[in-house]
């Protein structure tokens, strides 16, 4: 705990001495390697124009936690997010934070899936002021999301690799002529929302990989503060890595369901917004099934199965 003390203080001395116009450049740097990636789910695309930022560990005074996946909207029209990636090189790993830009830049080779193969992004393009998506490889809600389209080609069929840092021991790729080029456009910093995204992850305990054991309770979100998908995604992130029996997610999935279903029915009765009292109920309801969620989750059957799950999926490599 002492070490982890001593790092989060350099982390916050480095944090305050970083450039924030862009946020490009070296953010943190410890000598504690990140854990994988985990995989999850990721929700629907909740409006047009949203792009998705990948999850990511940051570091903080007890150590890494998860910063969920989740779909915002970018700090202008036309630019596009380079996500931040950890890099290892003499003994130290330094995290060089995400920007927005016209181009997306170097992330290090790391692979954070759903359009994020390790170089560029598949997951849609700019057509003029409207974000065109390509379904073949992100989530898109097409009741409320219709500029899209299907480009299987960009798929990468290969395994995927759940490292999450370049360098040595790490992801060997470096940046291209062209990404180089990128580097030296103009970028900006997260948006405020983002920001206060990250914020949010270092307040809960149970993303930290000191707690949840690297398979962080919230892994992604529809949009900050989506608190609906939020349990939609802990559930399927409980039932693909065999924490939930298929009895509890349907189980759990019938509760949210159930839920969903009176918030829509009373918004309809209400013209489209909840009261007071209602939205206390709903937040009473989803607070007890988010609660029914950690507990099915985190029994000592479920911690087994999970540990099966995974020395099977090594397994199979």
């Amino acid at each position: 705990m002492q070490l982890n003390s001593k790092l989060g203080a350099l982390a916050v001395l480095l944090l305050s001495i970083a450039p924030q116009a862009s946020q490009a450049g070296i953010a943190v740097s410890i000598t504690i390697a990140p854990p994988v990636l985990p995989v999850y789910v990721q929700p629907p695309c909740p409006h047009e124009g949203y792009l998705w930022t990948p999850g990511y560990w940051a570091w903080g005074v007890e150590g890494y936690y998860w910063v969920p996946g989740v779909w915002v909207a970018p700090a202008r029209v036309g630019f596009l997010w380079t996500p931040g990636y950890w890099g290892f090189a003499s003994g130290i790993y330094a995290w060089h934070a995400g920007y927005w830009g016209p181009h997306v830049g170097f992330y290090g080779g790391v692979n954070y899936g759903f359009g994020y193969a390790g170089v560029g992004f598949a997951g849609g393009v700019w057509a003029g002021s409207v974000f065109r998506y390509n379904t073949a490889v992100v989530n898109v809600n097409t009741t409320v999301v219709h500029n899209v389209y299907v480009d299987r080609t960009v798929i990468n069929n290969t395994t995927v690799n759940r490292t999450s840092f370049n360098g040595p021991g790490g992801i060997p790729a470096r940046p291209t002529a062209l990404e180089q080029t990128y580097a030296r456009e103009q970028h900006f910093q997260p948006t405020p929302s983002q920001m206060s995204h990250e914020q949010t992850a270092s307040r809960d305990r149970n993303q930290l990989a000191s707690v949840n054991h690297e398979r962080p309770a919230t892994a992604s979100m529809d949009s900050v503060n989506g608190r609906a998908y939020n349990q939609q995604a802990r559930i399927a992130n409980g039932a693909a890595s065999a924490r939930l029996t298929p009895g509890q997610t349907s189980r759990l999935e019938a509760r949210e369901a159930n839920v969903n279903r009176e918030v829509r029915n009373e918004r309809q009765a209400n013209g489209g917004t909840l009261t007071p009292q209602e939205r206390q109920q709903v937040n009473r309801q989803q607070n007890n099934l988010s609660k029914s969620i950690y507990k099915d989750k985190h029994t000592p059957q479920a911690n087994q199965r999970a540990e099966q799950h995974e020395n099977a999926r090594r397994e199979e490599k």
